[in-house]
């Protein structure tokens, strides 16, 4: 954006000391969008005053944030895809990221896996093949949910660091999952971020059938490991849970999205950045709605 009068005068008043002067200041400045970060970047560098530096880079915040919420509209009004959706929950993370390296380890596995893959394989063939490639020959690893690594939850990270929870882990399986047309969903088992090989032609055969019935087996994302029915069962059992078919249904794109929105507020929960969160609140209510 080019420097003019106005902008140079906002970018001035920002400096007043009156709170109320620098909420209208700021406002203002955020309804030019994103293309005034530049000015604002460049006016930072001539700020000494530590509270004035301070004005500028929250203003910037808003920028990146009001950026982030557009796109995560457009997204959610669309047909989501959940690669790109990860992408920008990474992007509201680390907002420098660049999609191109993700694009490249994306399709570098996906490839490895598709030279391995053939028509004759078996559903727990496949899932062999895929797990072989991405936990032993490229060494991705599983690691405990902790809500004090918002890493865990990020594909940027999981695949940078070769590691991630069950659901940085299990965001990109159902990737890989999708663009390999394996019939893997992710599905809502209460406290658990579990995946379930589907049988595709089960509801021509069996349109009465329980939905767990149209799952062949269940995969953990953080190491692979494959489960049958039995051991679900003992699960619930464990739990004290009813298995009910809403647990056994799979997630659409957007409710994982939204799923891995609400766990990553568990983070700033934790370090109570009450910004952060009333911020994924209004994401979350928005594509709810």
């Amino acid at each position: 954006m080019q420097e003019n009068k106005e902008i140079q005068a906002l970018l001035r008043l920002i400096e007043d000391p009156d709170e109320n002067v620098y909420e209208s200041v700021s406002n203002k400045i955020i309804s030019f969008g994103k293309d005034i970060i530049a000015n604002l970047e460049n006016y930072s560098e001539t700020i000494v005053n530590p509270a004035q530096q301070q004005k500028i880079d929250s203003i910037i915040k808003r920028l990146h944030f009001e950026d982030i919420k557009e796109d995560f509209l457009k997204w959610s009004s669309g047909t989501p895809d959940l690669l790109a959706g990860c992408l920008l929950l990474s992007k509201y993370v680390h907002p420098e990221m660049d999609n191109t390296v993700i694009f490249k380890e994306i399709e570098k596995l996906r490839r490895n896996i598709w030279l391995e893959m053939n028509s004759y394989l078996t559903p727990m063939e496949q899932i062999n093949v895929i797990g072989s490639i991405v936990y032993n020959y490229y060494k991705q690893k599983g690691i405990e949910i902790n809500y004090n690594n918002v890493d865990g939850f990020l594909l940027d990270k999981t695949l940078e660091l070769h590691k991630g929870n069950a659901f940085g882990n299990g965001a990109l399986l159902l990737i890989l999952f999708g663009l390999l047309d394996v019939p893997v969903y992710a599905i809502n088992i209460p406290t658990q971020f579990i995946l379930g090989y589907f049988d595709q032609h089960y509801d021509i055969l069996n349109p009465r059938g329980h939905a767990s019935e149209k799952i062949k087996f269940y995969i953990d994302p953080v190491n692979g490991q494959m489960y049958s029915h039995k051991d679900v069962e003992n699960y619930f059992k464990k739990m004290s849970l009813p298995p009910t078919s809403s647990f056994f249904q799979p997630f659409n794109n957007k409710s994982i999205i939204i799923l891995l929105l609400s766990e990553l507020k568990k983070c700033y929960e934790t370090e109570a950045q009450y910004t952060k969160i009333k911020e994924i609140n209004s994401l979350i209510e928005m594509m709810v709605v």
